[in-house]
């Protein structure tokens, strides 16, 4: 099938704005060559990265000095680590380093709230709690 783009003058989206003949409207932008595009899906993707990632780092450091992690829920966290690994997975399969990256960061500070979840319930339950002993 023969797709063609014509120009769309009376549109009010002005002007780069093409109709093909099937009926789709695409915006054309044109780009001086050698110059640098922002690509805003990774710089978005890249701050919400960022930003739930850091989230995980002011948790972790209470739950290590405070050497207590009663408040966190143990299943909550082994569920959210394995699906973390399973969006590094798909970070890997599709080949996106923003997504490789975050996911990484993310389980292994997920990672380490279930550790110190294990280790310090176990302390506390012996009696062990704020002493250092494990």
């Amino acid at each position: 099938m023969d797709v063609r783009y014509f120009c769309c003058p009376a549109c009010p989206c002005g002007p780069g704005v093409f109709r093909s003949t099937e009926g789709f409207i695409v915006r054309v932008r044109s780009v001086p060559p050698g110059a640098r595009t922002v690509d805003w899906a990774t710089v978005v993707g890249s701050v919400a990265a960022v930003c739930t990632t850091g989230a995980f780092v002011p948790q972790v450091v209470r739950v290590w000095r405070l050497k207590s992690a009663g408040h966190l829920s143990l299943p909550t966290f082994v569920l959210f680590s394995f699906g973390v690994a399973v969006w590094l997975a798909y970070g890997v399969l599709i080949d996106s380093l923003p997504v490789i990256l975050a996911n990484a960061a993310t389980l292994g500070l997920s990672l380490a709230l279930v550790f110190f979840k294990v280790r310090y319930d176990r302390g506390e339950r012996s009696g062990q709690h704020e002493l250092g002993g494990a």
